[in-house]
């Protein structure tokens, strides 16, 4: 009997727990939003060159709060990040949020957009240099950006100004 009482609890505990519960808990609604890479999505810069999206992925997962450079009496901090092709000056409140961007890359392998623009315009101009500029506001949607480009043509140099969707500005 005392073999029986000893199998008969272990066995009583484990059908307990293996039979689902028919009790319903109903929870709140939770929205969970990546607020890190918010600017990230808007920056959206897929089709720009390997070290634009290296730099803008450091300045989205960069942590005020486990920085050295932290103390809790301040309101926000300026952090810039740097490679040779561009910079990023980064914005971030006390709690570590990403409010804004200011970024410069210089040479970079430009949109498609942006290129057959400045072919289809400018048949017979080369793009020598150019300068692709972000502006990220917290506020906004989407990013402001900005390329600058030196077309040259022999001894003739020219220098314009698109958007990321090759409209001349």
């Amino acid at each position: 009997m005392k073999k029986l009482k000893s199998l008969l609890l272990p066995a009583l505990l484990i059908a307990g727990f293996a039979t689902p519960s028919s009790a319903q808990i109903n929870l709140p609604e939770v929205k969970i939003v990546a607020s890190r890479f918010k600017y990230i999505n808007a920056a959206d810069n897929r089709e720009m060159a390997q070290p634009v999206r290296m730099l803008e992925m450091q300045a989205a997962v960069y942590s005020v709060k486990k920085s050295e450079y932290y103390d809790d009496q301040y309101d926000g901090y300026y952090i810039s990040f740097y490679i040779p092709d561009g910079e990023i000056l980064a914005v971030y409140d006390a709690d570590g949020k990403l409010l804004r961007t200011a970024e410069k890359f210089k040479n970079t392998k430009l949109p498609a957009a942006v290129r057959e623009a400045v072919t289809q315009r400018f048949p017979n101009w080369q793009i020598s240099q150019d300068v692709y500029q972000v502006h990220y506001y917290d506020h906004k949607e989407a990013a402001d950006k900005t390329f600058k480009l030196l077309l040259e043509n022999g001894d003739k140099r020219m220098k314009v100004k698109l958007n990321e969707e090759g409209k001349f500005m």
